[in-house]
């Protein structure tokens, strides 16, 4: 099933003031620097003279737009790109965005961040009025809403302001048109979504680090409830639906974003750090040394050695040439992969009392085989700090936790827990632990319902990963 969870998605998009003879070549740098947040599938739709033209497919960016594609990709002054996991609807090709659509009144391309939470009963009522999917994800929802609204309304702007009103649940949404952008966070702001300018041009995207790496200038996140319109080389903004309450994912900050990434005002590497002074405080332990789980467990890791004064050191060399255990699709092959992702240092494991952190546990299996090696390769004592409270419900708003039956913390008490891991003592960051750590930060309202049961919204009885998948005649 599932060791890590998994990353939703990412989007980014440019608006320029000229024809860019290579944007499909900028969109790319773009949605490489965005690839922790999907590496299932990705697309890029450039708009060429009001023409959408666009490419997409299973894979990495950079196996997916290699020369050949590229110098094949349209030259245009607006574009958008997308790097996907599937949160909703399975991983193929159908599936992969952006979605691009031909109507009546010209032609639409969406990229989409998220879940809606309504998605079965609007996509009913569609096919009730007759509408044809071809896809099994929630986007192709939110271009049928669109579309019909458009229809009914004299601009595309009018036609995402009632669609806002008509979707629920997480959506951060990049769109073109045939003469316009726009970048639409959802009334909660469940997902990230942040605006740049790289000379004249607008860009958009998921994280800041992606604003870093094209070497464009970070300008302000899209506030929930938003829609920011890029046309004729003017940015206009109009809050549609602003007096909601906030519930930007609190794994933004504990898993999802770059650690270099700022969001809603807050660097991710800094709030990590801060769960790691937290822990440190909240469980003390004697130790030789502290050690993160590459990557996700390093940036707490430090703030647990910076607090404790005990000293900080790596136990394990990770391979930057193996995917995510969680893809493959079997326990065995998970343990093969983990093996030759994370091989241990022999020489500053043996002997030692070890703080090893991580960021989270979903299903345990990942940091139960990596208790064991680190023992088998001569560690006197092994003890797990989690830099977030205990995964015990599932997430309607955009990953990959539809389901509590394979979370280790569903009916298990922390002794449990650690007995089935192995580890020599386990502890969690305290749910006040976290509260302290958002009001250092300033941050009001993160959507913690994976640790709570409690959501900013309401949400629907399940939420199921492929509950479009089966078609019943």
């Amino acid at each position: 099933m599932f060791n890590k969870l998994k990353e939703e998605c990412g989007v980014f998009g440019i608006y320029s003031k000229e024809t860019k003879v290579e944007l499909a070549n900028s969109l790319c740098v773009g949605l490489s620097a965005l690839q922790h947040r999907g590496e299932e599938s990705c697309g890029i739709a450039i708009n060429e003279d009001g023409i959408i033209q666009f490419h997409k497919d299973i894979g990495l960016v950079s196996d997916v737009f290699t020369k050949a594609v590229l110098r094949d990709m349209p030259q245009g002054k607006m574009g958008i790109g997308h790097v996907r996991y599937s949160t909703t609807g399975k991983s193929k090709k159908s599936n992969a965005q952006p979605m691009v659509v031909r109507h009546k009144k010209g032609n639409l391309a969406v990229v989409h961040n998220g879940n809606l939470t309504n998605a079965v009963e609007l996509k009913s009522k569609l096919e009730d009025e007759g509408a044809i999917f071809t896809t099994t994800s929630d986007t192709e929802i939110i271009c049928h809403v669109i579309v019909r609204e458009r229809l009914k309304t004299g601009s595309i702007e009018q036609a995402v302001k009632n669609t806002m009103k008509i979707i629920k649940g997480a959506y951060s949404l990049l769109v073109i048109s045939s003469k316009k952008m726009m970048a639409v966070r959802d009334p909660h702001g469940f997902r990230p979504l942040c605006m740049g300018k790289l000379g004249k041009d607008i860009v958009f995207s998921s994280e800041s680090c992606a604003l870093d790496i094209m070497g464009a200038k970070f300008e302000r996140d899209i506030e929930p409830g938003e829609i920011v319109t890029v046309t004729n080389n003017k940015v206009t903004s109009d809050k549609v639906l602003p007096n909601e309450k906030k519930g930007l994912c609190v794994f933004e900050y504990i898993y999802f974003g770059r650690p270099d990434s700022i969001i809603d005002g807050i660097n991710v590497h800094i709030f990590r750090e801060n769960a790691g002074r937290y822990l440190a405080k909240q469980a003390p332990v004697d130790a030789d040394i502290v050690a993160g789980v590459p990557d996700s467990g390093i940036d707490a890791a430090l703030g647990y050695s910076k607090e404790s004064k005990i000293p900080y050191d790596i136990v394990f060399i990770k391979s930057k040439y193996i995917g995510r255990t969680f893809i493959q699709n079997t326990q065995n092959k998970r343990k093969k992969m983990i093996n030759l992702k994370l091989n241990p240092l022999k020489e500053t494991v043996k002997g030692k009392k070890i703080i090893l952190i991580d960021d989270s546990i979903v299903r345990g299996n990942t940091l139960a085989n990596i208790v064991k090696t680190l023992k088998a390769e001569g560690a006197k004592e092994v003890h797990l700090r989690i830099a977030s409270p205990a995964f015990v419900d599932v997430c309607y708003f955009g990953t990959d936790i539809d389901s509590k039956e394979n979370l280790i913390a569903n009916g298990r008490t922390v002794e449990e827990i650690r007995k089935k891991i192995g580890a020599d003592s386990l502890e969690y960051l305290s749910i006040d632990s976290l509260k302290k750590i958002t009001k250092g930060c300033k941050i009001d309202n993160l959507c913690d319902g994976c640790f709570t049961s409690k959501y900013p919204i309401k949400v629907p009885k399940e939420i199921k990963k492929d509950r479009f998948e089966k078609i019943k005649i």
